[in-house]
């Protein structure tokens, strides 16, 4: 049986904070025993509030955060522990597209010096080469030859998230950690590079793990979605299922608050109340205990467990909630 490209087993990372005033080290459980697995060519949303540890996740599976515990497999080989040196021939494999593609290339640098730098440190190419795969990558995303001679501030930001696109995927990796990749652009620009995304995930056959906390665009493009809460995955499901019949009080509270286009349409609206709370000082049971307006004492008390359920039609989902895992 082939192993899936990716998988997560109880993945932690911990940030520890000294308190001021003497006492015992606290940390903030940024991420706190996640798992999730993808397979070769999915594309899976993360979905969250901000600070919720979607990107922490991210950047922890690229290695640029370490691992406080647990492991992450990438084809069945264990990365946890590599070095730096033992990562870096991973690193053609396994790309990311960052949120702000201003702050994500260098303002001194010109696009082609941007573009070829995967390539220089693999060092496998000479300069002919190198100069054919950046000119063939850019026309893959929408961008001339002509582009690799400017600077990043003399670009749109449409155009400066595709020379980003291109950095990623000109050492053609299978996994690519898209860190909310059009939250930063204008509206008229989103569906541009989402379509550009999209093709060329069917092209290359990709997998992306796409993070963002726009659930309208989560709905376009992913296959399924996780739904994250102060560092835990709270539901996991199918897209179909997840918008169609949400399970967790915070999944149906977040898909409440999706716009609508038209005014007259009736839809339920979930405000939530209560403070979230202080990822220093989190819940003793469910994490959501505190905002959730079916709460019981169980809940209060006691931490309940992402669990796989069945629906009617033979789908399974997951989903950490006491409420339906008794009804299953």
């Amino acid at each position: 049986m082939t192993a899936p490209l990716l998988e997560i087993r109880n993945v932690k990372k911990y940030y520890p904070v000294k308190k001021v005033r003497g006492g015992e080290d606290i940390a903030v459980k940024a991420v706190d025993q996640v798992n999730l697995t993808v397979e070769q060519g999915e594309i899976i949303g993360l979905v969250g509030e901000s600070g919720c540890g979607k990107s922490t996740l991210g950047k922890t599976i690229l290695k640029l955060h370490s691992v406080t515990g647990g492991q992450i497999l990438f084809h069945g080989e264990d990365i946890t522990r590599y070095s730096e040196k033992q990562m870096r021939p991973l690193r053609e494999k396994i790309q990311i597209i960052f949120q702000d593609p201003y702050a994500a290339l260098n303002p001194k640098k010109k696009v082609l010096q941007s573009v070829m730098a995967p390539l220089d440190v693999t060092g496998r190419y000479s300069r002919e080469e190198k100069l054919k795969k950046a000119a063939a990558i850019m026309e893959e995303v929408g961008l001339s030859e002509k582009t690799l001679e400017k600077f990043p501030h003399e670009m749109s930001g449409g155009q400066r998230q595709r020379v980003v696109i291109a950095r990623a995927l000109i050492n053609d990796p299978e996994l690519v950690i898209c860190d909310e990749p059009v939250s930063a652009l204008d509206v008229s620009v989103r569906s541009q590079v989402l379509n550009l995304l999209k093709d060329l995930q069917r092209e290359r056959n990709l997998t992306y793990l796409f993070i963002s906390h726009d659930l309208s665009v989560v709905e376009y493009l992913c296959d399924k979605v996780a739904v994250m809460y102060l560092g835990r995955i709270v539901e996991y499901a199918d897209k179909r299922q997840l918008y169609g019949s949400p399970l967790h009080p915070y999944t149906r509270a977040l898909l409440s608050a999706i716009p609508v286009p038209d005014i007259h349409a009736k839809k339920e609206e979930i405000i939530l109340e209560g403070e979230l709370p202080s990822p220093l000082d989190p819940p003793k049971g469910c994490l959501f205990s505190t905002r959730c307006p079916r709460a019981a004492d169980r809940c209060r008390a006691e931490a309940p467990r992402l669990t796989e359920l069945q629906d009617p039609d033979g789908a399974v989902r997951s989903v950490a909630c006491f409420l339906h895992q008794e009804r299953n």
